[in-house]
């Protein structure tokens, strides 16, 4: 795979069935190269295989989020198709489902997310941000500086939210529409109750929401103006994604426990439509059961629900009974990502991805439905992916992965990158993933890994890193450190034509952090490359839309322990940094702010040190995963020539 080749990327998106099991809708993505954006088109397929799949919509932007009517005669989704511009943002249509025109059925400012039908079809209610009128001036030497009294007034990949809060509307086929919930308080992803008179839907609402960041399911009743949603689970949980039994009895919804400390596995729990009788289901598998990045939420067959899964790597779908009468079992497994699934009277239909090939759409049996990545697949040589144990320093196991690039010749040596994932709750999976056949169609092979702190294995293994404060445990860069530094020397002694002189190391946010950490404590490696890092930690904690959240994980706010938030920024070590660094950052970046980039930059520029800094305009901290394509190529581009620079891959 080489840089442009990111123009070429299809896969398939989100899915539903239609009620009678028959057919299923989903979402075909691609990149249009001419206009710089992305395109996404909704099809639909039969699940017997008596006829070919066919396309529902088309045009020259994207379709999204198709949901069927429980009546079966509407298909419900998302579409900037009628937008001015390449960003326009989405508005709910109905299209019939036997036939016709897609008709739109709002108008708003903002784009329309997490729409429901409602039990009769004749509603849907979605989530859509609203804003203060007070700041649409488009002459922004008159606009009025905005006022926030909350700390959450900013999202990455959104902007300002502050005076842009979220809340959940219902419109009907007619489009008449009416806002449900109002205030200074963040609302989303509604579900309807089996009787159609009331909404769950999932909020942060209270005096300190802003601070503390616990979602709560609260309902409503639709057709009660002025009534207050009342709070269904309970102040130790945060919660989400609520999913009503079809006779109305129970609610089940994705569970995270909240004592103050961070990371907790998310699981699946039950509840009665009033909020009591709460159950975990799901606290014997000790995995999380709420995959980054798709997670659809618990989806009810009968007595039982289905759920994704993160383990060591690969996303499975697991079961498990309402009642509790037993323990969660494997529905799809194997070394694979399932990211979109639905489930009905038996009748299963999931997206599932490989190291080397994008999602496409299976049915239960395994039986792959679509091919829209055949064209990308068959056009270039894709590098195949070993997975391999590595030991730590303390003898501890950590899963591991090589990349050989193509045309491997195991008579050569090669260069190796070791690459580092994000979060650090997050895990690297056996996914395609463009980032490892790019490098190693660069000439590479590339070593990556799942180090203690992440997810996908067990809750004690997420919670490795926590700390310095207080009794917490070790904080980042020390066992995270020393697993990485098992995984580079294990693959150097199982694998003799890596070259260990030309070793390069990179990474992105938490992974940015630990490549800048690395090249403090370690000269092995040649060269690195450290993007959308967060550098400091203590300036970090105030110019970040999040950041500060990570106290939980730190053992304490940092007033309280700024040492060792010192301790553990690599500025920190700035002066014992020998490696060339290309510091990689983008502008609109609020996760982790660019004078993160800056910070480190400027230190290393005033030590005379080997650094350089590439900034992208107008990206955020999603520019490798849903920047501009052009950008993304020519980000790939970039880090190709800086690692060619020292590390010399074609080369034997």
């Amino acid at each position: 795979m080489r840089p442009e080749d990111v123009y070429a990327l299809t896969s398939v998106g989100d899915l539903r069935l239609s009620p009678d099991g028959q057919y299923v809708a989903y979402v075909v993505n691609w990149i249009d190269r001419e206009a710089n954006g992305y395109r996404a088109a909704l099809w639909v397929a039969p699940l017997g295989g008596s006829d070919e799949p066919r396309q529902l919509t088309s045009g020259t932007r994207s379709d999204s989020s198709p949901r069927w009517s429980p009546d079966g005669r509407w298909l419900a989704f998302v579409s900037n198709r009628d937008g001015e511009d390449e960003k326009a943002h989405g508005e709910l249509y109905v299209l019939p489902a036997n036939g016709g025109e897609a008709r739109r059925l709002t108008d708003g400012k903002e784009g329309v997310e997490s729409i429901a039908w409602s039990p009769d079809s004749g509603r849907i209610a979605f989530a859509r941000r609203v804003r203060d009128e007070a700041h649409e001036d488009e002459d922004d030497l008159r606009r009025p500086p905005r006022r926030f009294t909350r700390v959450f007034h900013k999202l990455d990949s959104v902007g300002w939210t502050g005076d842009r809060r979220k809340h959940v509307f219902v419109v009907d086929l007619e489009g008449a529409e009416r806002q449900l919930t109002d205030g200074d308080c963040e609302n989303d992803e509604p579900a309807w109750s089996a009787d159609g008179r009331r909404i769950v839907f999932t909020s942060m609402r209270g005096e300190r929401w802003d601070v503390e960041l616990i979602a709560a399911l609260y309902e409503l009743e639709v057709d009660s103006a002025g009534t207050e949603p009342k709070r269904l689970t309970q102040p130790d949980e945060s919660a989400g994604l609520a999913s009503f039994s079809a006779d109305g009895e129970l609610i089940a919804y994705v569970h995270t426990p909240e004592d103050g400390t961070y990371p907790h596995h998310s699981r699946i729990a039950v509840m009665r439509p009033d909020g009591s009788e709460r159950r975990i289901l799901t606290a014997s598998l000790d995995r999380q059961c709420s995959p980054f990045p798709v997670s659809r939420g618990p989806v009810w067959d009968g007595g039982h629900i289905a759920f994704g899964v993160e383990d060591e790597g690969n996303v499975h779908l697991y079961t498990v009974a309402a009642d509790g009468s037993g323990e969660p079992e494997l529905l799809v497994g194997g070394e694979q990502a399932i990211g979109y699934y639905d489930l009905r009277d038996g009748r299963l239909v999931y997206t599932a991805t490989t190291h080397t090939r994008p999602a496409e759409l299976f049915a239960g049996d395994g039986t792959r439905m679509t091919a829209v990545c055949d064209d990308f697949v068959a056009g270039r040589e894709l590098a195949e992916v070993e997975r391999f144990t590595a030991a730590s320093a303390d003898g501890t196991e950590v899963d591991a992965w090589l990349v050989r690039p193509p045309g491997f010749d195991e008579g050569k040596h090669y260069p190796a990158l070791l690459t580092i994932h994000g979060g650090p709750f997050t895990q690297y999976g056996t996914g395609f993933f463009d980032e490892v056949q790019v490098y190693a169609g660069g000439g590479y092979c590339v070593l990556f890994s799942n180090p203690r702190g992440g997810s996908g294995y067990s809750e004690a293994w997420g919670r490795a890193i926590r700390g310095p404060g207080g009794d917490a445990g070790p904080g980042w860069g020390t066992v995270d450190y020393e697993d990485l530094m098992g995984v580079v020397d294990t693959a150097l002694e199982r694998f003799p034509f890596l070259d260990r002189n030309r070793l390069g190391v990179l990474g992105g946010s938490y992974g940015g952090y630990m490549t800048s950490w690395i090249v403090g404590h370690t000269k092995r490696f040649k060269v690195a490359l450290s993007e959308r890092a967060v550098n400091h930690l203590v300036s970090a904690f105030g110019s970040s839309d999040v950041f500060w959240i990570f106290e939980r994980q730190f053992g304490g706010p940092m007033w309280e322990h700024v040492d060792e938030w010192l301790r553990m920024s690599p500025a920190t070590y700035a002066r014992e940094i020998e490696t060339p660094l290309l510091i990689v950052h983008s502008e609109n970046d609020l996760r982790c702010n660019v004078e993160q980039g800056e910070h480190l930059f400027t230190l290393l520029r005033l030590l005379g040190k080997d650094v350089e800094m590439l900034r992208f305009p107008n990206e955020s901290h999603e520019l490798s995963r849903s920047g501009s394509p052009v950008h993304r190529v020519l980000r790939f581009e970039a880090i190709l020539e800086w690692f060619g620079r020292y590390l010399s891959p074609n080369e034997s």
